[in-house]
């Protein structure tokens, strides 16, 4: 009798130690990873744009990850649904860093939800990693003796959209001739902050060129109808239209205009907002000889852009297509990560001490983050778009550009006065 209690409580003692062993490896585990915020919409309009992003942090992540995480910590991503609704996308950023206790959040779309979780990461001196291009007239925490709190990691507006207008302005329209002055532009956008910051600064632009803009529109995000847009512009007969209409929306209205008759030979489209995953194989033939303006395509033939795209397609499948917010947020990830080895921790306040000085060979070119504005340095291309869904660069600067997120032709005082205007504007 005594012996069968002796081997029940040897039993018990054997579980009660695997049990806490299991307890204590889990709680280990807890302890040595890092965490991160990852805000990006799941669900709604701005899903098929978005979650795309996701893939490319997890793959710089798991890259991470690895080769030893940071300093021997794993790196764990905390994804939050922002179900394209900028308010409930600040309060996910308050659930992160207030009960999740992540080091860093990644994410956001649109200008609205940018803005929406601004005030959320400066209030709690947090860092916001934004990849998008955007435009401009933005920088959080202008004063050097505060922390930085966002990392734009997209193209502001003279490192992308003014090259790309300069350059359309001399090679498209009137059987590409170079005389900038006289050609008559159709802007139109999607009815946000982006488009309408985007298109003042263009219609600038068009002005000292002595170009005229003969028609400009703005859609609703999601809008399908482009039929009497298209009849518009082919009753204009402009010589090319400048776009801002965002990603997905994009399928609809190429559609609308091959259906019309609009040719690129005869109106090209250059588009600030197409991306290689917007595009879908019916959309092929109809956005065939457009063109679109980015900092990355996956077609630049550079060893270190094609090494990224076989990584990527290696972990997600061979038919996987990149884009250039993509790739923005990939190296988004790729500088936290370095800032954070440098820093010797995650710890928000130690990496926003080392942020300021990263710089790294990225697939795009080098991207360095520029200390004063916290923007970084990018390049600019023009691309013309295939018939199999990518796009043969026509045009690039040749160098990184410098963000300069302030146009110096008005004051601040000025912008703020004439930005007024727009819908939901706060600078």
């Amino acid at each position: 009798m005594g012996s069968y209690k002796t081997r029940v409580l040897l039993i018990f003692l054997a579980i009660l130690l695997v049990a806490s062993v299991m307890i204590w490896r889990q709680h280990s585990a807890a302890e040595l990873s890092i965490k991160i915020g990852v805000l990006h919409s799941l669900s709604g309009i701005l899903a098929p744009s978005e979650k795309p992003l996701v893939d490319a942090l997890q793959l710089a992540i798991e890259e991470a990850n690895a080769v030893g995480g940071v300093n021997g910590r794993k790196i764990e991503a905390v994804i939050v649904d922002c179900r394209s609704d900028p308010v409930y996308c600040a309060e996910q950023a308050e659930h992160l860093i207030t009960k999740e206790q992540v080091q860093a959040l990644f994410g956001c779309w649109t200008s609205a939800c940018r803005k929406a979780v601004k005030s959320v990461v400066e209030k709690h001196d947090h860092l916001l990693f934004y990849a998008l291009q955007y435009e401009g007239m933005e920088q959080s925490r202008e004063d050097m003796r505060q922390s930085l709190n966002i990392l734009y990691g997209g193209a502001a507006p003279n490192q992308l959209m003014m090259p790309a207008v300069h350059w359309a302005l001399s090679h498209l329209g009137k059987a590409n001739d170079r005389n900038k002055r006289g050609k008559r532009i159709y802007l139109v956008g999607s009815d946000y902050i982006f488009s309408r910051v985007v298109h003042i600064l263009i219609k600038d632009l068009l002005a000292a060129h002595g170009a005229e803009v003969v028609g400009e529109r703005y859609l609703p995000l999601g809008h399908t109808d482009m039929g009497e847009l298209a009849a518009d512009i082919l009753g204009q007969r402009p010589d090319m239209v400048l776009t801002t209409i965002n990603d997905t929306d994009n399928a609809g209205f190429f559609r609308a205009i091959a259906k019309s008759g609009i040719v690129p030979d005869e109106i090209p489209v250059l588009s600030f907002s197409v991306t290689e995953v917007g595009r879908t194989a019916q959309d092929f033939q109809t956005m065939t000889g457009h063109y679109a303006a980015r900092s990355y395509f996956q077609s630049i033939p550079s060893p270190k852009n094609q090494a990224f795209v076989n990584r990527f397609r290696d972990r997600f499948g061979q038919h996987a297509v990149i884009d250039g917010p993509m790739e923005a947020s990939y190296v988004n990830m790729q500088i936290w990560i370095n800032s954070a080895l440098e820093a010797g921790s995650g710890d928000v306040a130690q990496v926003q001490r080392t942020l300021l000085r990263q710089s790294l060979p990225a697939p795009e070119g080098v991207v360095s983050v520029d200390p004063i504005t916290h923007h970084v340095w990018k390049v600019a291309r023009v691309a013309k778009a295939r018939d199999d869904g990518q796009f043969d660069v026509v045009w690039e600067s040749g160098r990184p550009l410098e963000p300069a997120p302030f146009p110096t032709y008005r004051s601040r005082e000025e912008w703020n006065q004439l930005l007024g205007a727009v819908s939901g504007w706060e600078p």
